[in-house]
């Protein structure tokens, strides 16, 4: 109920997503006319905080909605019937100025909950409540897919423990505590969808509002008892005669037990093991050093010469937090990144938002909508490549800059961006500009910070090749050596090593990480040949680099798994494994569909992306809307079954 007075609710006003607010006001009063009249939206961009409009377009709609709102509260927030679903259409192409494909909206409508209905929860028959109380579960990790993976099994009914190597939730966001660290997807999004927040303070929240959002769900699903904290797996082993997986596990005092389950779900992820350069000498420093991913809050960087090694995501949101307290940062950078405006990424939640989330009807799931819909599968158009297109640096025998014309214009966008910020600074535009097609490796969002940064006199950015480390120092190539106090290294994750340093041996002795070494590969990124009863969340080919988002993807592949776990209790199962040529098909069919995209580009040097033989295995090519439906549930002829002539329909 809304209970604030008339000038409370104008000053509330001020804060919000105008064109949000607007449909708001439809399911408030029924009626559609406040979409169809001259009161709309100019554009769409990503990552938008009050909506492109005049100022005075914007100013008439708060006057509108004032009114509107206020007759809402006069009449005890009583709503008319929902929307139809040709009016909620309606509604959205209206907020993103463009016709929402039909296709999408099935996804766009079960991501919103407009009917609050969380629909991706798997149902279950009640006749499988024994089943499910013989058919434990280990998770292995309390990240946000871990965590997720636990609120499942928990409203299933399916006993399960979840193992973590920290003391606390998070994953990520427990163990990355360096100064600046943030989130770079909208917080209005980048959340569970069944799990709304309406306190962000921040549209891309810093790292204790994130970690604590996660441990505020695990206690609200009162999932404590479930986990075991500072416990590190170090084996899982399947026994094919008992159908059971042993999972060896070791705690923080050095003792070793084993658990039994007749699944084991992985949700380590893809960025959990820090990753360090090959610079001769790194242990031969006198001062503190440390990686970014395992920052020690115990050294003080105030008034210290510090050295910044990679200027990746993370070296791009530290070295602007700490460059005005240390006495100089040098930072030194392979390759230049390319970055794209966002002028929110610093900015705070208004109180009126806040106010608008919990009181307007469903301001805060169209305002997720709008998050999501620009960041979903466009970015795939500007990272396609056009094998017809000759960018101008090909001709001259250079370094190609882009790969189609879509690309090309980014890249022109971008770069001018990046100028506009520098004035008549040549050397570090040339520093500073990238080499490479736009999108070829993770583009990272500036709201100026970074740029200013480098431009301070007591910061210097180094783009020569590192010779070695000293006792005092970083020394280059060219002799050229840099004496400093401390020396991070932002230099990144293990990524295409996936589940190390996990032991995990499969049906007939066969060792995954043998199999993998560093081409990972798995059906729709989950499930993988002789491994039966084993899935994973954030697997093989399943990270996002054009849009959405990896708690959106966790979600599709929880379903997914859920409704495997399904198959093999409601149908008396034993074990399931994806059929060898079912999970060919795709590996193949998803190695071409990576070669059509720029992050394959042989342009594209230093690409965390690619593993040591310049392939990809650990993206996703695929459209978010292709993979929603390929996961709403298995397809369960692409299995093989051990069973006990059981049926296996999915009810």
């Amino acid at each position: 109920m809304i209970k604030e007075d008339d000038a409370a609710i104008a000053a509330a006003l001020e804060d919000l997503s105008i064109p949000t607010m607007m449909l708001s006001l439809v399911h408030m009063t029924g009626d559609p006319k406040w979409i169809r009249g001259d009161i709309r939206p100019q554009g769409l961009f990503l990552n938008e905080v009050q909506g492109f409009m005049p100022e005075e377009m914007q100013e008439e709609a708060r006057a509108i909605a004032l009114d509107v709102i206020k007759s809402y509260r006069d009449g005890g927030c009583v709503m008319p019937p929902p929307p139809s679903r040709a009016l909620i259409a309606e509604m959205m192409n209206w907020l993103v100025c463009d016709e929402v494909p039909e296709e999408y909206i099935p996804m766009m409508l079960e991501d919103m909950e407009l009917d609050g209905r969380d629909a991706r929860a798997v149902e279950w028959s009640t006749r499988s409540v024994d089943a499910r109380d013989e058919f434990p579960v280990v998770v292995i990790g309390c990240g946000q897919s871990g965590l997720l993976a636990g609120i499942r099994l928990k409203e299933a009914g399916i006993p399960f423990t979840i193992v973590e190597k920290n003391p606390a939730v998070g994953g990520t966001w427990f163990e990355n505590t360096y100064p600046g660290c943030r989130v770079d997807v909208g917080n209005h999004f980048y959340s569970f969808s069944f799990e709304p927040n309406d306190h962000w303070s921040e549209f891309f929240s810093r790292q204790p509002e994130l970690q604590a959002y996660f441990s505020d769900v695990l206690n609200r699903h009162e999932l404590q008892p479930f986990v075991r904290w500072e416990t590190e797996v170090l084996s899982a082993r399947w026994n094919d005669s008992e159908a059971m997986w042993t999972v060896r596990t070791r705690d923080a005092e050095g003792e070793e037990r084993e658990l039994e389950a007749r699944a084991v779900i992985s949700a380590v992820g893809q960025l959990n093991r820090a990753k360090f350069p090959d610079i001769p000498g790194r242990e031969n420093f006198g001062g503190p050093s440390f990686h970014s991913s395992r920052w020690d809050h115990s050294v003080d960087y105030k008034d210290k010469r510090v050295a910044v090694i990679g200027a990746g995501a993370s070296g791009f949101q530290i070295v602007p937090t700490i460059a005005a307290d240390t006495e100089r940062v040098t930072v030194f950078q392979r390759t230049a990144q390319w970055m794209f405006p966002n002028p929110n990424y610093h900015e705070k939640v208004g109180a009126g938002v806040q106010w608008a989330i919990r009181n307007l009807p469903f301001y805060g799931r169209w305002y997720r909508f709008l998050l999501f819909w620009p960041g979903c599968d466009g970015g795939l158009l500007a990272a396609r490549i056009d094998p017809d297109y000759t960018h101008e640096a090909d001709e001259a025998g250079e370094q190609a800059t882009a790969v189609s014309p879509v690309n090309d214009a980014a890249r022109m966008m971008f770069t001018d961006w990046i100028v506009s910020q520098l004035g008549d600074d040549a050397d570090l535009i040339d520093k500073v500009v990238p080499d490479y097609p736009p999108t070829a490796k993770r583009t990272l969002q500036d709201n100026g910070s970074w740029l200013s940064a480098l431009r301070r006199d007591d910061v210097e950015l180094v783009r020569e090749p590192i010779a070695h480390v000293d006792e005092k120092g970083v020394v280059l190539e060219s002799g050229r050596r840099f004496d400093v106090d401390l020396i991070v290294y932002a230099t990144g994750f293990q990524a295409n090593k996936m589940l190390m340093p996990m032991e995990v041996v499969g049906r007939g002795g066969v060792v995954l990480s043998e199999r993998w070494g560093e081409e990972p590969a798995a059906y729709l990124g989950i499930t993988m040949p002789d491994f039966p009863n084993f899935f994973c969340m954030y697997g093989p080919g399943t990270n996002l680099a054009h849009g959405g988002s990896l708690i959106f993807h966790s979600e599709c592949q929880i379903r997914y798994i859920s409704g495997c776990l399904k198959a093999l209790i409601e149908g008396d199962g034993r074990a399931m494994e994806p059929r060898q040529s079912v999970h060919d098909e795709y590996y193949e069919r998803t190695q071409r569909e990576l070669e059509t995209l720029v992050w394959s580009s042989p342009h594209v040097k230093n690409s965390w992306y690619k593993n040591a033989h310049g392939k990809i295995h650990i993206l996703s090519p695929w459209r978010l809307v292709d993979y929603w439906n390929w996961t709403r549930k298995p397809n369960l002829a692409d299995f093989e079954f051990d069973r006990d002539e059981s049926d296996f329909g999915l009810s």
